[in-house]
Order: C-alpha cells, then sequence, then structure tokens
C-alpha cells in the first residue's frame, strides 16, 4: 500500500478563495475587510517567515492586515499595544507570533487578547469553550486538522487517535477536536511509556511533538491515516516532520507531506477565525445601534 497524500496546500488554498468570496460579498453589502492584527517581536527568521506568509494570505482573501513589527520591547509596553487593538473597531483578530523573545512572557499577553479578537484561539476562554463542546474562536492547527481528515472521507466515530505531543496550542486541543468529533483518543507525551505499542494500536496518528522521525515508519499501523504536525530543520536544511515519512507512506491509508501538509491550513483556519470574528462584531454594533 502507497498512502494517497493529503494536500494541505490545495485544500488551503481553495478555502481562501471562499473567504475571498465571502469578504467581497460582505463589502458589497456595506460592511468593512475584517481586520487582523500581527505582533512580531526580534527578528526570529522562522517567525519572520510565518508572518510573511500570513500577511500575503490576508492579501489573496482581501482581509486588511497591519503589521506591528518591534526589534525589543517590554511586557508592559506589548501590554498596552494589545489593550489599544482590542479597543480599535477596525480590528477583529490579534496574533501575537510566537515564540517570543526571552525575557517576555507569552501566557499572559495571551490572555490579554480579547476572547472574541483571538484567532489563535489560544485563550483559556476559547480553550475552555472547545472542552466542553462550545467551540467558538478554535486554536488554528487542530481545527486546520480536523479540516484535512474531513477530506479523507473517514467517519471518526470510534476511530482510536493517538495524538503525539501534549502542548497548549496544538496536542491537547487537538485531543479535544478528535475526542468532539467521536474518536477515541489517547495523548501521548514525554513521560509516556512504549509510544510505539500506542501508535501501532491507532487508526489515526497526529504527530506534533516537535522531534524530527520521533515516530518511525513502521510503527505505522497498515492503512491508518498519518498526520504530521512537525517541522523540523535538519542541520542539512532540509525541513522533516515528526513522522518516518518515507517508510510510513507505504503502510499508511492517507499520509501528509511536510512541507505542504497541515501548516498551510494553520494559516487558512487563522482566516477563517478573523472573518468569523468579524461577523461576530457586525452582530455587535448592529446590536448596540439598534
Amino acid at each position: 500500500m502507497t498512502a494517497r497524500l493529503i494536500d494541505g496546500k490545495r485544500i488551503a488554498a481553495d478555502i481562501i478563495d471562499n473567504i475571498s468570496t465571502q469578504v467581497q460579498a460582505r463589502v458589497a453589502q456595506g460592511f468593512r475587510p475584517p481586520g487582523l492584527a500581527v505582533v512580531l517581536v526580534g527578528h526570529d527568521p522562522a517567525s519572520e517567515i510565518y508572518v510573511r506568509n500570513k500577511v500575503e494570505a490576508c492579501r489573496k482573501a482581501g482581509i486588511k492586515s497591519v503589521s506591528h513589527r518591534l526589534s525589543e520591547t517590554t511586557d508592559g509596553a506589548l501590554m498596552a499595544l494589545i489593550d489599544s487593538l482590542n479597543a480599535d473597531p477596525e480590528i477583529d483578530g490579534i496574533l501575537v507570533q510566537l515564540p517570543l523573545p526571552a525575557p517576555l512572557k507569552a501566557d499572559p499577553l495571551i490572555e490579554r487578547i480579547r476572547p472574541d479578537k483571538d484567532v489563535d484561539g489560544f485563550h483559556p476562554y476559547n480553550v475552555g469553550r472547545l472542552a466542553v463542546r462550545r467551540p467558538l474562536l478554535r486554536p488554528c492547527t487542530p481545527a486546520g486538522v480536523m479540516t484535512l481528515l474531513q477530506h479523507t472521507g473517514r467517519d471518526l466515530h470510534g476511530q482510536h487517535a493517538v495524538v503525539v505531543g501534549a502542548s497548549n496550542h496544538v496536542g491537547r486541543p487537538m485531543g479535544l477536536e478528535l475526542l468532539l468529533a467521536g474518536a477515541t483518543v489517547t495523548v501521548c507525551h514525554r513521560f509516556t511509556k512504549h509510544l510505539q505499542a500506542h501508535i501501532a494500536r491507532a487508526d489515526i496518528v497526529v504527530a506534533a511533538a516537535g522531534k524530527p522521525h520521533l515516530v518511525k515508519g513502521e510503527w505505522i499501523q497498515e492503512g491508518a491515516i498519518a498526520i504530521d504536525i512537525g517541522m523540523n530543520r535538519l542541520p542539512d536544511g532540509h525541513l522533516v516532520g515528526d513522522i518516518e515519512f518515507a517508510v510510513a507512506k507505504e503502510r499508511a491509508e492517507w499520509i501528509t507531506p511536510v512541507p505542504g501538509g497541515v501548516g498551510p491550513m494553520t494559516v487558512a483556519t487563522l482566516l477563517l477565525n478573523t472573518l468569523a470574528a468579524a461577523s461576530v462584531h457586525d452582530g455587535l454594533r448592529q446590536s448596540a445601534q439598534g
């Protein structure tokens, strides 16, 4: 068996085209385009690339993008910037690009963002809504993975899904998304014993540990779906995922490539969240005017 590729790049492009159509319809009805503010601190090369991709995606979708690039700053100054963006009626979504350079702390900044403008889906309020099965703005990468899984056509009810990695922004909400879809979920982390045994029983493997080729290809069950969130740059410059792709693709039914799999879906979902936030804010403004 050779796995079929889940083409996240193509699926994301279709989503962005659809968002563009909806934004044009909004403008035709007299509404402004959605607005997204991106805050980048420092000069991390990977973060620079991510922000550039997000700005370009906004351009394609017709979403107004405002970038705040700061060479250095303080927690207090960042808090003040977020407060101003929270109050700005032209801004529907606020994204603070992570990681932040030391000694800046991400968690207080994320919690400072208004939950209805938290288009990354990182605020405890939004993660909590997902936990109680009443999601609003969903964490982008896990939500993007669920879209990719939908494109396989597989019914997730009763499927055994194994998530490798338990970070607050990816692994944990990924488990919640899969639970919401009716899967039976195992979340593995650095203290998990017998990782191979857990993966070998999985109908769906989602790797999000950030360790190159942590998941060996021969561990993947025949006919499983393998979703690779990892993005790791090797010393020779090559990008690889957390799953040993060459071997895994000969065992899985479906597999995501790295790059071109989950990454584009994260950006597309960010824009979907921004559009959704704008619709909420439209309703709030109309209520206030009425």
